[in-house]
């Protein structure tokens, strides 16, 4: 699950590495990456630059904090996915699908995907939780008795779907429950 994205404001708190962190993501969710400012950042806490200068030695090290904070959040999102074998598979095929559209998690993976695309470091951590999630979709298809080249093809087809959600669907409208058990029933079909 995502973090919360809004650290407290004002004077008399003491910033944390968290409450940076916190405030990065919130601000490469409604920004993008080039949002990602020192400026910005302190504006959104409420304190001044030798408070983020305390924590990171610069804007680019603070970047590598985020990107791992991230991971970390993605690592651990997808290994839930992984270890659900004792549920059954259309099951965990829509707690996934429902992990992409919830609107916390829309807005941050949008933005680092948009991210990856200029940066490495960010896209192989984009690309190893993409690894992760397409394993799953994978072994879930295979647990619904789809063998070899089908269960890949429709693991792809699955794992795109998801792509063009984050991507191609305003994140205000939310895929009614029955569009979403349609497209479950339609992917699951012999």
């Amino acid at each position: 699950m995502l973090p919360s994205m809004t650290p407290q404001r004002g004077a008399g708190h003491r910033r944390s590495v968290e409450d940076w962190i916190q405030a990065g993501f919130a601000i490469l969710a409604e920004g993008g990456p080039t949002a990602l400012r020192v400026d910005a950042l302190c504006e959104r806490l409420g304190v001044t630059k030798g408070s983020f200068y305390w924590h990171f030695a610069d804007l680019p090290a603070y970047r590598v904090a985020l990107v791992q904070a991230w991971a970390s959040l993605q690592d651990a999102d997808r290994r839930r996915f992984e270890n659900m074998h004792d549920v059954e598979p259309r099951q965990r095929l829509r707690y996934m699908m429902d992990a992409v559209v919830t609107p916390r998690q829309y807005a941050l993976e949008r933005a680092m995907r948009v991210w990856a695309m200029a940066d490495e470091m960010v896209a192989a951590s984009v690309r190893a939780s993409d690894q992760r999630v397409f394993a799953a979709v994978h072994q879930a298809f295979l647990d619904s008795g789809f063998e070899g080249e089908e269960a890949g093809v429709r693991s792809v087809t699955f794992f795109a779907a998801g792509l063009g959600l984050l991507h191609g669907v305003d994140p205000s409208i939310d895929a009614p429950l029955e569009l979403r058990e349609r497209f479950l029933d339609f992917m699951l079909r012999p």
